[in-house]
């Protein structure tokens, strides 16, 4: 499970972002991981990356600008509930592979959806250039959305059509902090708000959709912060990107410390001229 909240502004004036970006990653507190950094094999990439035996370098979202001018983030959700067959490739080098590389959002969404072997997956790249564009491909059913960029955009664990309660309120809020602190010189505000609503506990329940995929845990999945220590899960790193129209980006990351999330976590701020 995670969740992820877009905005792009098509249409942004000098001091204004261009991009702003905040997301819960959801995952067992146990699992291994590395906090936010340049990657060493591709040091133009900046993102966590998933250390657990066997699927060593994967992540769950990352930023990469390449040499071609073009910024490409890419996010990776868990699409719960669905029953995949033939599955051999763990899912954790889509978003890798997309931003350490130059192929286009659409051409790499058709070739990974064209090559499918993996569980179900929602995948959400976003391409900063000439033509800025947000696509949302899945397996679950294979499908590739072209995003309209003419508002805030939330995606989460479940269809683009069916949008799980928790997403349709939260992007709700995440457009009106986004509105209200576009402008570069807000950046403290914008910031603290963004991360107020990744933590935020409130459920968003009932929920047909989330209870018709996860019917014995669905209660507790309903916030934007998911809060489940008695089964050693829930949100455990929160992301903030920020482009502003010159390029220059703000990767803020606010994870874990140890396996209780109640105990001390660990930011990382990250600045990028790209």
């Amino acid at each position: 499970m995670c969740i992820l909240f877009l905005y792009v502004n098509v249409d942004g004036a000098p001091g204004e972002y261009k991009l702003i970006l905040a997301s819960n990653r959801d995952e067992y507190y146990a699992r291994p991981a590395k906090v936010a950094a340049p990657w060493d094999e591709s040091p133009h990439v900046i993102g966590g990356r998933d250390m657990e035996p066997g699927r060593e370098g994967g992540t769950w979202l990352a930023i990469g600008g390449g040499n071609d001018g073009v910024i490409r983030v890419g996010a990776l959700l868990n699409v719960p509930g669905e029953n995949k067959q033939n599955i051999v490739t763990g899912r954790g080098h889509i978003v890798s592979n997309y931003v350490s590389g130059l192929v286009s959002n659409e051409e790499y969404s058709k070739q990974l959806l064209a090559n499918d072997t993996y569980g179900a997956f929602n995948f959400v790249s976003v391409e900063l250039g000439k033509e800025p564009s947000v696509l949302h491909a899945s397996n679950a059913p294979h499908s590739i959305d072209r995003c309209d960029l003419q508002g805030a955009l939330g995606f989460g664990n479940s269809t683009l059509d069916v949008p799980l309660e928790k997403v349709k309120n939260g992007r709700k809020r995440f457009a009106d902090i986004v509105d209200q602190r576009l402008n570069v010189s807000a950046k403290d505000s914008l910031v603290e708000e963004l991360l107020q609503l990744l933590r935020s506990n409130e459920k968003f329940f009932p929920d047909p959709e989330l209870s018709r995929r996860m019917i014995n845990f669905a209660e507790k999945l309903s916030s934007i912060n998911v809060y489940f220590p008695e089964s050693g899960y829930g949100s455990r790193t929160r992301t903030i990107i920020l482009i502003d129209h010159n390029n220059r980006m703000e990767f803020i990351e606010e994870t874990m410390s140890s396996t209780n999330p109640d105990g001390e976590w660990e930011r990382t701020h990250i600045e990028r001229q790209f």
